[in-house]
């Protein structure tokens, strides 16, 4: 594990993404962009290697963004086998590269200096020789200039590794979850409460996170890819680029993910643009699990409403059980309304601040990825439609009967069905859902989207023929 640190503005993301050789982490010329750990796990000669992008020391906004910062940067050393301590060569020895230049020391790991933003013979970079560190390297990792002499110091000092095989398994995952949401609902707060560390820095300023933040996690002997993400603000409400590529990069996170965590605030219920995010989830065919976050904002103290029975303080365990389960009953209610079109999905009541209903979620998530990755049988499958159309026959239009001959599971992730039928034109989105009860109630599937491609046989027919 490597990690890059320095003060703000440095271009530490910009040397992150050229290891990446992609646009892995924000860049952007204010200070203080990246504020959370990002890792990214690249190739370097035969080697793969953990590389960790940390947010800026010093010169922070704020004070409580400048101590989160800091203690995120302070645990990557900690974590790392090599430290990248990157400069600014063109504004030269600052009081702050100083500090943590200090506090690179403290972490006593091998360490090389990165001398960054040395286009031209006029930047002096080994004034920073100073600081007292062997290797001194000066490259510019915009114009791509001595990135090649970094990765060469870099494998000289990385630790020996006897079975290279399984340093590559380390990195590879079973499944991914994408944490997503609106800014401010305790999406970071739960990937914290989920893994039981301070992975993610977590405040009450909506907008914390930024980038995609991603976490292996063991759980029940699988390795699942937990992903973090910035907060999703209506389009009219971005007005910074910062912001704007926030929100790609969340997107990113749901397209390369098999399951979306929506996270909403459980005191405020199911909002428009929550309805949005699980729309963009649910069109990307992503398994969706809606996480209402905050529960003990709803049940602590019991709020000022009409209740079925006289409201006590204190409040008996009986009565209290019965409380909590009438307040989660008009949540999944309001959830079912507002998110029909992703009825299937599993809804969690949660606090990730108590910790309440936390131990659900790794269960629910391996339950669920069952059902998004299984396979139904070809021959119960066409049984299944068959005796459907005898207890429902299927619709007509204009006096023609839709018929359906054969089906087949194509894909999983979600299970994709293909019905072969006399005419697609036929088939109504009714009887479709109706289908999809069916396998849902059969195999078992209630917790999974099912998708349908309706293909005509005649016309598939044709084309093997032509073969």
């Amino acid at each position: 594990m490597v990690a890059i640190v320095g003060r703000t503005n440095v271009g530490k993301s910009t040397l992150f993404n050229r290891f990446c050789r992609r646009r892995y982490a924000i860049m952007d010329d204010e200070p203080g962009v990246t504020r959370d750990r990002l890792y990214a796990d690249v190739a370097i000669g035969d080697r793969v290697v953990t590389v960790v992008d940390t947010g800026g020391l010093g010169d922070a906004p704020d004070e409580w963004l400048a101590d989160g910062v800091a203690d995120q940067v302070v645990l990557a050393m900690n974590e790392a086998d090599i430290i990248l301590f990157m400069v600014d060569g063109r504004t030269g020895v600052m009081p702050v590269d100083r500090e943590v230049a200090a506090r690179v020391r403290r972490a006593a790991k091998p360490t090389i200096l990165v001398v960054n933003k040395v286009e031209s013979p006029k930047h002096d970079p080994y004034e920073f020789a100073q600081f007292g560190f062997e290797e001194v390297i000066p490259i510019s990792a915009k114009e791509n200039v001595n990135i090649p002499l970094v990765t060469e110091a870099l494998l000289e000092m990385l630790p020996l590794v006897e079975d290279a095989e399984a340093e590559a398994d380390a990195t590879s995952h079973d499944y991914a979850a994408a944490i997503i949401g609106r800014p401010n609902v305790g999406k970071s707060s739960l990937l914290n409460a989920l893994i039981g560390d301070e992975r993610a820095l977590v405040s009450e300023v909506p907008g914390t996170t930024r980038d995609a933040l991603d976490t292996l996690v063991g759980v029940g002997g699988r390795r699942i890819r937990l992903t973090d993400t910035a907060g999703m603000r209506k389009k009219g409400h971005v007005k910074e680029d910062v912001e704007y590529y926030s929100v790609v990069r969340a997107l990113r996170a749901v397209d390369r993910s098999d399951i979306a965590l929506l996270v909403i605030d459980g005191s405020v219920g199911v909002t428009e643009q929550d309805q949005k995010i699980a729309g963009y989830a649910h069109e990307a065919g992503k398994l969706v699990i809606v996480v209402a976050n905050k529960w003990d904002l709803v049940i602590e103290p019991p709020p000022m409403r009409e209740l079925p029975y006289k409201l006590e303080d204190p409040l008996t365990p009986a009565q209290r059980r019965r409380h909590e389960a009438i307040l989660e009953k008009d949540l999944q209610r309001q959830v079912r309304d507002r998110l029909a079109y992703i009825a299937y999905a599993p809804i969690l009541c949660v606090s990730a601040l108590t910790g309440r209903g936390i131990d659900r979620v790794f269960p629910q998530l391996g339950e669920s990825y069952g059902q998004y990755s299984a396979r139904m049988p070809t021959s119960q499958l066409n049984r299944l439609v068959l005796d459907a159309a005898i207890e429902h026959p299927a619709p007509s239009k204009r006096g023609k009967h839709l018929r359906v001959y054969y089906a087949t599971q194509a894909e999983t992730c979600p299970p994709t069905v293909v019905l072969f039928v006399n005419d697609p034109e036929l088939m109504h989105f009714g009887y479709e859902r109706y289908l999809r009860n069916r396998m849902r109630q059969a195999f078992g599937l209630d917790g999974t989207p099912i998708r349908f491609l309706v293909r005509e046989r005649a016309r598939e027919q044709r084309t093997e023929r032509g073969r």
